[in-house]
């Protein structure tokens, strides 16, 4: 059936006097709700915004300002999305809801465009992704990514996304086209090779194996590929075995980076993920609470403890740039997270690629006992 003949409410055109039929939810801007038998147990909520690029709050530790976010909620249903509460800012939930109910912004291309045309836009760098998936499946309906892209490097404006859609191979030739025009930076997010636990935590998104082919296409194609190895699990995905499989899989694909860090449990990711591992692995429910206590980041001995084994892995695949860990201040404030942002992943000059391996020391690998 055509997508528009799923509307579950529209709002018509103000006509003859005629009121407008109310809307679904009081979302601001709201033009329907639609379901389709394509996105089972997904509703697409349609808006129209008044404004698109964001402006990151002062005194952010992210390496950009400005962000475009043409999605909210993400069909990804990955269980750990740290981007989780702020669907509580709609009136939806941060569980289910998050899941299902996606805001789109279908008029984001055009009113980007507008927004970068007014003198007072200063070219600053634009962040894709930092919030839900640009390349959740709804892009493949919206294509609102084309525009978006176009209007950033028609305004000489530096752009980065990050994404763990591979339908961004769809806009391979427009980004070398953008890359030609302003500087772009592009990261994937992939932090397992374990197909069946990938599966379990994050449902909604290619494999792990389609994600690495598209690194290794973005890399083909000549743009640059960093990588964010976020989530590391806590005993489901930290293991020697199953780090050696990522960063060995990650570098055989020729990521120009990678940044790795320990699983976040924000307030509204916190509540939800720990009733998917009470369910699925009860086992790991106690390790978790005691791991992670009442904050949202885990103890300072295991943070430390998996960054010795980062820096080791990621120098053993020949990783020796950046950081490789994504939280500072280990031995201060643990709440303090850096925006380690892999190489590749940002705009950036000159050329971008995993160093000769060297100066490798094993660190201690075993898990602190104390979990």
């Amino acid at each position: 059936m055509r997508w528009d003949a799923q509307a579950l409410m529209q709002r018509p055109a103000n006509d003859g006097g005629n009121v407008p039929s109310p809307a679904l939810l009081p979302l601001a801007g709201l033009v329907r709700s639609v379901t389709t038998p394509e996105f089972a147990g997904i509703t697409f909520h349609e808006v129209t915004a008044k404004s698109v690029l964001n402006k990151v709050v002062s005194g952010s530790k992210m390496p950009f300002e400005w962000t475009v976010n043409p999605y909210r909620g993400c069909s990804h249903a990955c269980v750990y999305c740290f981007a989780r509460k702020s669907h509580t800012y709609l009136d939806f939930d941060a569980g289910l809801d998050f899941d299902s109910q996606v805001v789109v912004k279908v008029n984001a291309a055009e009113v980007l465009r507008k927004e970068l045309a007014k003198p007072s836009w200063g070219r600053h760098q634009v962040a894709l992704g930092t919030n839900t998936d640009p390349y959740q499946r709804a892009e493949g309906r919206y294509q609102l990514m084309p525009g978006i892209i176009a209007a950033l490097a028609d305004s000489g404006t530096p752009l980065s996304i990050l994404t763990k859609g591979t339908l961004l191979a769809r806009d391979i030739p427009l980004l070398k086209h953008a890359a030609a025009q302003v500087p772009v930076g592009v990261g994937i997010s992939l932090a397992m090779t374990d197909e069946a636990l990938s599966e379990a935590v994050e449902p909604g998104t290619p494999g792990p194996r389609a994600r690495l082919k598209l690194v290794s296409r973005l890399r083909d194609a000549g743009l640059p590929c960093g990588v964010m190895a976020m989530p590391i699990l806590p005993w489901l995905s930290d293991s020697d075995e199953a780090l050696d499989a990522l960063f060995g899989s990650l570098a055989a694909a020729g990521a120009t980076g990678v940044t790795a860090g320990a699983l976040y449990l924000k307030p509204g990711t916190r509540e939800w993920f720990m009733q998917w591992i009470a369910k699925t692995h009860p086992d790991l429910a106690g390790r978790y609470r005691r791991l992670y206590g009442t904050g949202s980041y885990a103890s300072k001995e295991y943070r430390t403890w998996l960054a010795a084994k980062v820096r080791y892995f990621k120098q053993r695949h020949g990783f020796t740039s950046g950081h490789g860990f994504s939280h500072r201040d280990l031995e201060d404030d643990p709440r303090s997270e850096e925006a380690q942002y892999p190489e590749g992943s940002l705009p950036a000059s000159g050329k971008a690629g995993p160093h000769a391996r060297a100066g490798i020391e094993e660190p201690a690998l075993r898990q602190p006992t104390l979990f």
